[in-house]
């Protein structure tokens, strides 16, 4: 890999010490769930007091719980419309309670109700289990709209890294099953494809948080066999489906410095190609996971574009 390091925005450089490098494998999962645990601990946020948040479990057709976090701005009190949150890492990694403070922003920015799911994580529940946690979530919502304070047909799916491709899935699962519709599929930095690796990995991208050989070994722990193998599930890895007609609008961002960038840039590609409306957005000298230099220009202006699709996409179908 060719060091990318200066090509880095200069304000985004900070962020980079924020986080310890991260190799995924076998050995260093254990340590470093609990390295991501005590830092959610150390940087967790008091519950803002302008939103209501509820933790509930519901029930998949399996028989097990799935946990959801429940967020809703205190002051809006009408029917509004919900965002179904997916958190990211790597499906190896992550939690509902640690997007809660950036879950709540969108909740009070975009004016929507935010219920952020627990799915099961990898290599502990290969697929099909995390996307179908997903999809129990999404028909429970959409279900129970009314007791929620929910509009059912304003309804979108949103997640960051991994969490990106399990609502990029969900958005093809949930077009195929034909049982909830949805207005919007909103990408932070999708994990899409199964496929890219040290041997397909722009040179330049994936050095910093999140690399082509940690790739790798988190697509084999959700896939149950080696990344890149054939007969791959879309609902597993969106970029392998055939036909993407008939999908939600999306809104797609990443940084030309990530990992994701080529995959997502494919993918946005094949959506327009389909007939899907798509934004998309490519951040010059921003590796995956920018956002953490929270100060930075490029991570405001990121910011704002997020919310300002998310909420052009929600009030739409009104």
């Amino acid at each position: 890999m060719v060091d990318s390091r200066h090509l880095v925005d200069p304000e985004l450089l900070p962020g980079l010490a924020l986080i310890p490098d991260i190799e995924f494998s076998a050995e260093t999962l254990p340590d470093i769930r609990l390295q991501i645990a005590h830092m959610t601990e150390l940087r967790a946020q008091p519950t803002m007091n302008e939103v209501r948040v509820e933790r509930r479990t519901i029930s998949a057709l399996a028989g097990h719980d799935v946990p959801v976090l429940i967020i809703r701005p205190k002051a809006l009190t009408e029917i509004l419309p919900a965002v179904l949150y997916l958190h990211g890492g790597a499906f190896l990694l992550g939690s509902a309670k640690a997007m809660q403070t950036p879950n709540s922003l969108m909740a009070l920015e975009a004016g929507c109700v935010v219920v952020s799911v627990d799915y099961r994580l990898a290599p502990e529940t290969p697929h099909p289990g995390p996307i179908e946690d997903c999809y129990a979530a999404l028909r429970w919502l959409h279900d129970n709209a009314a007791s929620l304070g929910v509009d059912p047909a304003r309804i979108a799916v949103a997640g960051e890294s991994a969490g990106g491709g399990l609502a990029a899935a969900l958005a093809l699962l949930a077009r195929d099953r034909g049982e909830v519709p949805l207005v919007h599929q909103h990408l932070i930095y999708p994990m899409l494809d199964d496929r890219t690796g040290p041997d397909t990995a722009n040179p330049y991208a994936g050095q910093f948080i999140h690399s082509a050989r940690s790739n790798r070994f988190a697509w084999s722990s959700l896939l149950g066999q080696p990344a890149g193998s054939e007969g791959v599930s879309p609902y597993a890895a969106a970029a392998r489906a055939e036909d993407l007609a008939g999908l939600p609008g999306a809104y797609i961002a990443v940084g030309a410095l990530d990992l994701f960038a080529e995959e997502n840039l494919d993918y946005a590609r094949r959506l327009m190609r389909a007939g899907v409306p798509v934004e998309l957005h490519l951040y010059p000298g921003a590796y995956h996971g920018f956002e953490l230099a929270a100060n930075a220009a490029l991570t405001l202006r990121a910011h704002d574009n997020s919310i300002n699709a998310l909420q052009r996409a929600l009030r739409a179908s009104l």
